[in-house]
């Protein structure tokens, strides 16, 4: 296993160490070479140094360079050395933060960087918040609370009342 993970550390770093070498966006050679990927199912395991061969040599290059300095397309978490380490890390981890009692150390790192995200935007110290799986069901998650605030203003006890009587 130490190999395989010493591998892709070494991957990982020779292509954030590139990025400012080489175009944002992926050249039309890379974006062909994807084709690689489209493969009958395997009978069996396949060598995972030779998948994650494969996976930098055809994917890497295929890739935008979001992590670069030069890429300005979107607000992206930022490829820091640091989050890149500390996310290798939490996948080695596998944890499921949804209970404390299953995965009290992830559960309390999230509160953590909640209650500092809450005093960084100089919210009350009571204000709540939650992480979620991503874009959707976190704009899902903001509409249920402006829904239930809004009927709460209106004098509509949701917990008590349901949402339609």
């Amino acid at each position: 296993m130490a190999p395989l993970l010493r591998d892709a550390a070494e991957r990982g770093i020779r292509y954030l160490e590139g990025l400012d070498a080489r175009s944002v966006a992926p050249a039309p050679d890379a974006i062909e070479g994807l084709a690689r990927f489209d493969e009958p199912l395997p009978a069996g395991p396949s060598d995972p140094a030779e998948v994650l061969r494969m996976l930098d040599d055809v994917g890497s290059p295929a890739t935008v360079a979001i992590a670069g300095g030069r890429f300005f397309g979107f607000v992206i978490g930022g490829a820091l050395p640091v989050t890149v380490a500390a996310n290798w890390l939490a996948s080695a981890w596998d944890q499921n933060t949804s209970l404390w009692n299953i995965t009290p150390g992830a559960a309390a790192l999230e509160e953590v960087a909640l209650s500092w995200m809450i005093e960084l935007f100089g919210l009350p110290k009571e204000t709540g918040g939650a992480f979620v799986t991503g874009a959707t069901v976190a704009n899902f998650t903001g509409l249920a609370a402006a829904r239930h605030a809004v009927l709460a203003r209106a004098g509509w006890d949701v917990e008590a009342q349901g949402l339609f009587g």
